[in-house]
């Protein structure tokens, strides 16, 4: 039995979820709410989007040029900026479970900001307390041992990825930018947080969660520049071509970027993954799917009780859930 189950007859959880009340125990025979839903939600709220309706032509005029972005991936990724070149050669090396220190600080050395970045995570406090590291670890080789292999993948792929998300363009871009790149890291956290238990690679799972929001960066620069000032694309079907031709923008970038199969395999599964889809896929579907709740209830949108939230949320996923919130980020990272 879920923990929904327990809740309602009366179990231990009953005492840790009081705001949900047996006045909202009918809602809970409602359907979970269906990734469209969630994306639809998590458009609107992202977006800060009123009430004025932009025109069916403007919406197909945005739609009409992501679509061409999406055959056309070497245009679509210039309107973003390209991960550092030393980043896939970094990864093959993490890549290795019998990785040398010494090899991975060599090639660290080629990227003076990379270092500075390694040097910073290394000398955070909850190492130096949960390892009884020393206080101040100022040699790469031992702060890379520190980190340990999985440590340093997911510091280099976040290193990666945030100046994707973090361009500074038009308004509704700077607005969204940050936003968007706390859900990437969320979903990238959640995906590897579940991807064992589905049998899927962590890491690539983690890979996956931040190279799937990188299409959707690029629809909103175009929405960015093309909406007219006095009325917003947001009607349902637009918003629900605008994720699918965003998911299909992300994959053909992570091939252009020589990403892993496993990873493009995933993030173009995820719109439809059911439970006999492939397990990278699941994983990321999953992630993706509880990193915009989370961003709707750390924001404000959704009580975290709200059945919109929570129906059809079992206990592995409620832990996963708890994990995302904003307060825990810092431990995470």
């Amino acid at each position: 039995m879920g923990w929904i189950g327990k809740l309602l007859n009366g179990g231990d959880e009953k005492n840790k979820l009081a705001p949900l009340t047996a006045a909202a125990a009918p809602e809970m025979a409602r359907q979970p709410a269906s990734i469209t839903e969630i994306d639809a939600t998590y458009y609107r709220w992202l977006a800060a989007a009123g009430s004025a309706q932009a025109t069916k032509q403007a919406e197909q005029q945005i739609l009409d040029e992501l679509t061409r972005l999406a055959s056309e991936p070497i245009a679509g990724a210039a309107l973003i900026p390209r991960i550092p070149a030393i980043i896939p050669q970094l990864m093959r090396t993490l890549q290795n479970e019998n990785m040398s220190a010494a090899e991975l600080s060599r090639q660290l050395a080629q990227d003076v900001l990379l270092v500075a970045e390694v040097y910073r995570e290394a000398n955070r406090p909850r190492y130096h307390s949960r390892y009884n590291a020393s206080p101040s670890i100022n040699n790469m080789e031992g702060a890379i041992m520190l980190l340990g292999q999985n440590g340093m993948r997911m510091l280099l792929a976040r290193v990666a990825f945030r100046p994707i998300v973090s361009m500074q363009s038009g308004g509704l871009t700077i607005r969204t930018a940050p936003l968007i790149w706390r859900q990437s890291e969320k979903c990238a956290l959640a995906a590897n947080l579940v991807a064992p238990a589905m049998q899927a690679n962590a890491f690539d799972a983690y890979l996956a969660g931040l190279m799937a929001n990188v299409g959707l960066v690029v629809a909103f620069r175009l929405i960015d520049q093309m909406h007219a000032p006095d009325a917003f694309p947001q009607s349902d079907a637009f918003i629900a071509q605008v994720f699918a031709q965003a998911r299909i923008l992300s994959v053909r970038i992570a091939e252009l970027w020589e990403f892993p199969e496993s990873v493009t395999r995933a993030i173009g599964q995820a719109g439809q993954a059911d439970s006999d889809a492939d397990p990278q896929a699941r994983a990321l579907a999953l992630g993706e799917r509880l990193s915009k709740l989370r961003m709707l209830v750390d924001t404000g949108r959704f009580p975290a009780d709200d059945p919109f939230v929570m129906t059809g949320m079992g206990k592995s996923e409620l832990l996963v859930f708890d994990r995302l919130a904003d307060e825990d980020e810092d431990e995470e990272e």
